[in-house]
């Protein structure tokens, strides 16, 4: 496999999980980043946790998505993220659910 068909793949790859998002994100009331990975969810629950003099986040999603190209089941029931780094919740509008067709790299 040349570098040009493996690009190839991993853009084709991105551009099915793009479509898989914005055929799902209705779905979903809530988007949440952390520094690792992107989710939609239905259920958020973020704590500030405490430990000896560190501070931590504790992150629980219920119905979920996941933005990961690489995995084979993207929807997941539950999930609890722990980290040391910035957590983003934002609730969706329904107007943010209409997502564009993103621009093909190199054309």
């Amino acid at each position: 496999m040349s570098a040009e068909d493996l690009e190839n793949y991993e853009t084709e790859m991105e551009l099915q999980l793009y479509r898989e998002y914005r055929d799902v994100v209705g779905l979903f009331a809530y988007v949440v980043e952390t520094e690792r990975r992107f989710y939609l969810a239905n259920q958020v629950d973020l704590q500030v946790r405490t430990a000896d003099g560190e501070t931590y986040f504790e992150l629980r999603l219920a119905d979920a998505w996941v933005w990961d190209v690489y995995r084979p089941a993207r929807f997941v029931k539950n999930v609890r993220v722990v980290t040391f780094k910035d957590v983003n919740v934002e609730e969706l509008s329904k107007s943010e659910i209409e997502v564009p067709e993103p621009p093909l790299r190199g054309h």
